[in-house]
């Protein structure tokens, strides 16, 4: 089998749950099957089964500082390239929005089905249009024709198929539950001092640690108003980095200023840190903290359970298929988001039921420790690339039969 596997990052350009997702899946897929990776920058990369071809816009003549919409001409013009450099597939696989057109067109070109996973659904992101401008509609309507033109469509969590058969009125037999997974052989505890000193981290007091983008949809500034309801005796660890626009960027800033001036132990990683070093957070953080309020499925609390750290997480999305509750950590419920501000309708509310749970493991440290280990269980039963790459596989043979069948 040929896999066309379209995607926008790939490593090293890895800055999402959709990357890493990515990145792991080709390694195992590659040892079942060829994988052709078609990829937003310049990777370029040759092996037996794997075939990574990095796309860089063409059409660099529209870096028009006046047109607001110009990072979406880019978008759309690599979407022709992936589309131009993929002559041959058994099936095609596509990976956000971004590269959903050119799923679209080479589906009708190389006549082969195509696959979308659902990491996220644009129409429940309404605040990307400060990121995209009128290009976020744009967006919209790629992602709605894709997924009434896909052959099939892989959910990573219970609650994205019904989210995405709600969402574009896609028959529900069209949709099949394959979660996220992790390598449990690398996201294990490790630990390291001179790291957390390096950091700027105090190895001796308990730290809550968030990692994320700076963006509406982790929830980090619902975190920051919470942390004034953390017990002093702890650090607040902020790896968060890649702010969506410069307007949330500022926000974000001013409410760490504000808390830093009310307590002591707040630090700011305003960097995007290699994996190697992201292990060693979550392995001597006491809790890990994840306060999103959209989240498709959340890898990043499976790779802080690997690690054998409990999780803090709202109960929305895909977080309740991985957290369990009162088991592996907490679950805090999330009254519906205000499409005006997208901040939660009651942000006091959630705020303090955050800060309980978090310090009740702060307070804790054998409740933790047993969390912890529970957790990092649940994710060797549970999460395992290798098993989630074959079913992947047989899922591409199902949908493969089914489009042939179609066809005659």
């Amino acid at each position: 089998m040929k896999i066309a596997l379209f995607t926008n990052e790939f490593p090293p350009n890895i800055y999402g749950g959709a990357g890493v997702h990515i990145d792991f899946l080709t390694h195992e897929l590659k040892k079942l099957a060829q994988v052709e990776v078609r990829c937003f920058g310049n990777q370029k990369e040759q092996t037996k089964q794997l075939n990574v071809l990095g796309i860089q816009p063409s059409l660099n003549v529209m870096n028009d500082e006046n047109n607001p919409h110009i990072k979406m001409f880019q978008n759309l013009s690599r979407n022709v390239e992936m589309a131009q450099h993929t002559l041959e597939a058994d099936v095609i696989h596509c990976h956000t929005w971004y590269t959903h057109l050119a799923g679209i067109f080479s589906r009708e070109l190389v006549q082969s089905p195509l696959i979308l996973t659902t990491h996220s659904l644009e129409t429940h992101r309404p605040w990307k249009v400060e990121q995209l401008g009128n290009g976020y509609f744009l967006s919209r309507w790629i992602e709605n024709h894709a997924y009434n033109t896909a052959d099939g469509i892989i959910a990573v969590s219970e609650q994205m198929k019904t989210d995405v058969v709600e969402a574009y009125d896609v028959s529900p037999e069209k949709v099949t539950v394959i979660h996220n997974g992790i390598n449990p052989e690398f996201y294990k505890p490790t630990y390291d001092n001179n790291l957390l000193v390096e950091l700027g981290i105090n190895p001796a007091v308990p730290f809550v640690l968030f990692v994320g983008r700076i963006t509406r949809q982790k929830g980090i500034s619902q975190l920051i108003e919470a942390a004034q309801y953390f017990d002093k005796n702890c650090q607040i660890v902020l790896c968060a980095g890649a702010p969506d626009t410069p307007e949330i960027a500022a926000e974000t800033e001013a409410l760490i200023s504000k808390l830093k001036s009310n307590r002591d132990g707040v630090v700011l990683i305003s960097e995007m840190l290699p994996r190697e070093k992201i292990k060693v957070l979550y392995s001597h953080a006491r809790v890990f903290a994840c306060p999103s309020l959209y989240e498709p499925f959340g890898i990043i609390n499976l790779e802080a359970m690997s690690c054998e750290t409990p999780v803090v997480g709202s109960a929305v999305g895909g977080i309740p298929e991985i957290i369990v509750e009162g088991e592996t950590g907490y679950l805090i419920e999330l009254e519906s988001i205000s499409r005006t501000d997208f901040n939660p309708k009651n942000p006091e509310a959630f705020q303090r039921n955050f800060a309980e749970k978090i310090n009740r493991l702060l307070a804790d440290e054998d409740l933790a420790q047993a969390m912890g280990k529970a957790g990092r269980k649940r994710v060797l039963e549970k999460f395992s690339w290798e098993s989630i790459a074959k079913t992947t596989y047989s899922y591409y043979e199902e949908v493969i039969g089914r489009f042939e069948k179609e066809k005659a």
